[in-house]
């Protein structure tokens, strides 16, 4: 059985929901808010676990669907954990693989007692239960590991919706009978698409088991964003205030603003990554794309404001043409920006919950995010 993490919240808005808190695990303390990389086959792409450090990266996400197919949990258990494995000394989450199971569409069936998959690697065919999720996500050694739930796509009927709420509660309790690790937080996952009453069904049923913290899943999956903030605000009053929030696959930095304020800890997303591979920059005025020819011969630095490696040392004209070369340091350094960017934006985040000013902060990243989204 799982045991609870000490969580505490040391700040609180008094206008919103928003929160300042400390998570102790196995590996140390996570503060709160917190974004966290995703680093699927046990790597965050194009980052060392050193540069992640340099940047004040808290704590990273593996993926259970991946590193069961490869190289196995058993290599990685033999290793001494996903920390020793990988070189990464700080907390690690591992979600339950049920997103990407349930992403396979075609490759997989989905029963009451669990999921039939065909690898995308090798086209072999496994079953995946809550109890050998759980299993595994020991085997792997991280500090928080995911209930196996079922995530329905968007648009999705009420039944269709109703009927996955259903599998994942009976899951969440099979997880909880299953789990053994005491040095392993285990937390929910509240489902229930867009729809009010299911959301707050789920949630008001994984409360009563008692978990140490609790995801919101099925969110970001193609839903307009105010259908989101909707749902955390019903979710808000319904999870224990003591326990953290983790919105899973949210990355946004305006929804992670608008997150905050609706009581969520905990952030994941590949969007840093992905767009910094693809010549996409976070800047606190909007998002930039650096391949544009408009940046041939800008020599300013991505973002002025920036202290990150890349900012301090390259100009946009310098990595636009990194990127038109074909060389790998471009995509190192726009990830680079991108992951500092979003830790530095919850730690501002964080400061202006202490410092009492929130709402004046969230107001102002709001009018120069979209001002720049605008301009370009």
């Amino acid at each position: 059985m799982s045991r609870a993490g000490n969580f505490r919240v040391e700040a609180q808005c008094d206008r919103t929901r928003a929160r300042a808190g400390v998570l102790e695990t196995a590996h140390g303390p996570v503060k709160t808010p917190a974004f966290m990389p995703v680093g699927t086959r046990a790597t965050v792409k194009a980052m060392a676990p050193f540069e992640l450090k340099a940047i004040g990266v808290q704590v990273i996400l593996s993926n259970t669907y991946h590193l069961y197919l490869r190289p196995g949990p058993e290599i990685i258990a033999e290793a001494g954990g996903l920390h020793r494995f990988m070189g990464w000394d700080r907390p690690i989450l591992t979600d339950s693989g049920g997103f990407q199971v349930f992403s396979l569409s075609d490759l997989r069936k989905v029963t009451d007692d669990g999921v039939h998959f065909q690898s995308h690697i090798d086209g072999s065919r496994h079953f995946l239960t809550p109890e050998l999720a759980v299993r595994i996500q020991e085997q792997l050694g991280s500090d928080i590991a995911m209930c196996f739930d079922e995530c329905v796509p968007f648009p999705c009927n009420e039944k269709e919706s109703a009927r996955a709420v259903d599998r994942t509660l009976e899951w969440a309790e099979r997880c909880l009978q299953a789990h053994e690790r005491e040095d392993q937080l285990l937390f929910g996952i509240v489902q229930g698409s867009v729809f009010a009453s299911q959301r707050r069904r789920c949630a008001r049923s994984l409360v009563e088991m008692d978990f140490p913290g609790y995801g919101i899943g099925g969110l970001s999956v193609g839903e307009p964003h105010e259908c989101m903030y909707g749902m955390l605000d019903e979710l808000a009053p319904i999870l224990p205030g003591g326990k953290p929030r983790y919105l899973m696959g949210v990355g946004y930095p305006p929804n992670l603003v608008e997150g905050v304020a609706r009581g969520v800890d905990m952030f994941d997303c590949v969007l840093p990554t992905r767009l910094g591979r693809n010549g996409t920059v976070f800047t606190w005025k909007g998002r930039m794309n650096i391949k544009n020819s408009i940046y041939e011969r800008d020599f300013s630095p991505i973002d002025p404001e920036c202290s990150c490696y890349a900012c301090r040392t390259a100009s946009r004209a310098y990595i636009r043409h990194l990127y038109r070369s074909g060389e790998i340091l471009a995509s190192r350094l726009c990830t680079w920006h991108n992951l500092h960017f979003l830790q530095k934006l919850m730690e501002r985040v964080r400061q202006a919950v202490f410092d009492g000013t929130f709402e004046e902060m969230r107001r102002e990243f709001h009018e120069s995010f979209r001002e720049g989204e605008k301009a370009r």
